[in-house]
C-alpha cells in the first residue's frame, strides 16, 4: 500500500519536533500536526517561561545583596506586566524558530487537531492522511482534583498569562512545579503559602536535599504548610477566594494555584480506533522501542509516563527517527544517571541515586556531605547555606549520586552527570583539582565521611 507519509507525528512538542526533523533529514516523508502551539509545554507553558520568571524573581536577591558590595540603590519597583510582555515576545520568537526548523527540514506542518481513525490513518480538520508509521507525542496536561470550586483555581497553563501579580497566593502541591512556582510568586513580591498533603515535599529526591530546601525556604519567609489539603474553594463578594482545608481552617487568597500532577493528553485522540492500549496509570503502553500495542503506532515523551523531562523526550524522538529510518545509527535511550534541576530558590541539582535509593538497592554506602555559606554572601547579612552531597559505594568506591542545593546547582550538576555516566570513583573526584574559589570545588574536596 502506498502511504501519504512515511511518518506522521501528532504533537509538535520537543520530542515530536525532534523525531520529525531527523526523520525528514534521513530521507523520510514526514508530517506533523499540532493543534495548539509549536514547541509544546516546555517552550510555551513549561521550562522556558518558568526559567524566565525564575530569573525575574532572583533579581530581588541580587538587590538585597548589593549593599554588601558597596552599591546604594533606590527602592526598586517590579512590574508584572512588563515581565509577562517580554516573556511573551520571547516565546513567540521561539515558536517561529520551531516553525522554521520543521519547514526547512522538509516536514509538512498541519496546524489542527489530529485524530486517529485507524492504525495507519489520521484525520486533521476533516482531511484524511495515511502513514506507514504514526508517532504520538501529545505530551501531558495539568490536572486539578475534583473538588467543589475547582474551576476557580489555576494551573501552570494559566499562571504565565495572569494580567496582574496576585497579592496573596496559595500554591497546592509537593512536586517540583509547586516548589518552583511558590518561589516565583514569593520572589516577585506575592504573599505565598505552599500547601502539601504529605509530610514533606519533593518525594523521590534525596532526604538531605528535601530537608535542606525546607529549611532554606523557611528562612526566606515562605509559609510552608504540610499535611494540609483543600476541601473546597469559594469566591467571596470582593472577588477573593476562600479555601476551606480538610482540617477545617480557612485561608483567603487572590489566587489558588494547583500543581498536583499531570495526565497524558489523550483527549479526542481516537485511540479507540486503533489497537493502542494504556497502562494501569493511564499512559500509553510502549515497549523498549516505543512501539505501542498497535504495530504501526509509536509514542514518546510525557504521554508514555516514563521520565517526564524535555531532554528525555528529545532523546526518545531521536531514537525513534534513527531506528525507523537510519538503523545503523540507532542507540537506545539510557535512563540511568539523568541529571535534573529544580529551579527553586535556592535551586536543586541532582544526578544518580539518592542515599535512600542506594541503600534500598543493597549498596554499602558512604555519604560525604557539606553545608556552607557561599562566598558571595560573606559580605552580606544573608545566612543561606549551600548543600553538597556525594553518595558513594563503600566497596567499589564508585560515586552513585551527586546532590546540591544552592546557587547555580543546575549548571554545576551537568558536568557531574558526565562523570557519573563515565563511572567515576570517589578517588577520581579527590584527584581532580578544583577551580578556586568556587562553590563547585567542594565536590572534589570533600574528604570526611559524614556517615
Amino acid at each position: 500500500m502506498a502511504f501519504d507519509f512515511d511518518l506522521f507525528v501528532i504533537g509538535a512538542g520537543s520530542g515530536g519536533v525532534r523525531a520529525a526533523r531527523f526523520a525528514a533529514g534521513f530521507g523520510a516523508k514526514v508530517a506533523v500536526a499540532e493543534s495548539r502551539y509549536l514547541g509544546g509545554t516546555c517552550v510555551n507553558v513549561g521550562c522556558v517561561p518558568k526559567k524566565l520568571l525564575v530569573y525575574g524573581a532572583h533579581v530581588a536577591d541580587e538587590l538585597e545583596q548589593a549593599a554588601g558590595f558597596g552599591w546604594t540603590l533606590e527602592e526598586g519597583h517590579f512590574d508584572w506586566g512588563t515581565l509577562i510582555a517580554n516573556k511573551n515576545r520571547e516565546i513567540e520568537r521561539l515558536n517561529g524558530i520551531y516553525r522554521n526548523l520543521l519547514v526547512n527540514s522538509g516536514v509538512t506542518l498541519l496546524q489542527g487537531h489530529a485524530r486517529l481513525t485507524g492504525a495507519n490513518e489520521v484525520e486533521v480538520d476533516g482531511q484524511h492522511y495515511t502513514a506507514e508509521h504514526i508517532l504520538i507525542a501529545t505530551g501531558g496536561w495539568p490536572q486539578v482534583p475534583d473538588i467543589p470550586g475547582k474551576e476557580l483555581a489555576i494551573t501552570s497553563n494559566e499562571a504565565f498569562y495572569l494580567k496582574d501579580l496576585p497579592r496573596r497566593v496559595l500554591v497546592v502541591g509537593g512536586g517540583y512545579i509547586a516548589v518552583e512556582f511558590a518561589g516565583i510568586f514569593q520572589g516577585l513580591g506575592a504573599d505565598t503559602t505552599l500547601l502539601h498533603r504529605g509530610d514533606l515535599f519533593l518525594r523521590g529526591f534525596d532526604g538531605s536535599v528535601r530537608t535542606h530546601l525546607k529549611e532554606e525556604l523557611e528562612k526566606r519567609g515562605l509559609d510552608l504548610q504540610f499535611n494540609a489539603d483543600i476541601q473546597r474553594i469559594d469566591k467571596l463578594e470582593d472577588g477573593r477566594l476562600k479555601a476551606t482545608l480538610k482540617d477545617g481552617r480557612e485561608l483567603v487568597a487572590d489566587c489558588v494555584f494547583y500543581a498536583t500532577g499531570r495526565r497524558p493528553m489523550l483527549d479526542n485522540l481516537g485511540l479507540e480506533n486503533t489497537g493502542v492500549e494504556l497502562d494501569a496509570r493511564g499512559y500509553i503502553r510502549v515497549d523498549d522501542q516505543y512501539q505501542t500495542t498497535a504495530p504501526s503506532i509509536l509514542a514518546i515523551g510525557d504521554v508514555i509516563g516514563r521520565v517526564q523531562l524535555t531532554p528525555v523526550a528529545l532523546a526518545e524522538g531521536m531514537a525513534v527517527a534513527r531506528r525507523l529510518f537510519k538503523p545503523e545509527q540507532y542507540r537506545p535511550v539510557d535512563y540511568q544517571n539523568i541529571p535534573t534541576a529544580v529551579f527553586s530558590q535556592p535551586p536543586i541539582g541532582t544526578v544518580g541515586l539518592t542515599e535512600e535509593q542506594a541503600l534500598e538497592a543493597g549498596h554499602k554506602v558512604q555519604v560525604f556531605e557539606s553545608r556552607f555559606r557561599a562566598m558571595k554572601l560573606t559580605l552580606t547579612d544573608i545566612q543561606e547555606k549551600t548543600l553538597m552531597k556525594l553518595v558513594v559505594d563503600a566497596q567499589t568506591d564508585k560515586v552513585l549520586g551527586c546532590h546540591m542545593v544552592g546557587p547555580d546547582a543546575g549548571e554545576i550538576i551537568q558536568g557531574l552527570g558526565i562523570a557519573l555516566k563515565a563511572g567515576a570513583t570517589k578517588q577520581q573526584f579527590d584527584e581532580t583539582i578544583g577551580v578556586h574559589p568556587t562553590a563547585a570545588e567542594e565536590f572534589v574536596t570533600m574528604r570526611t565521611v559524614t556517615r
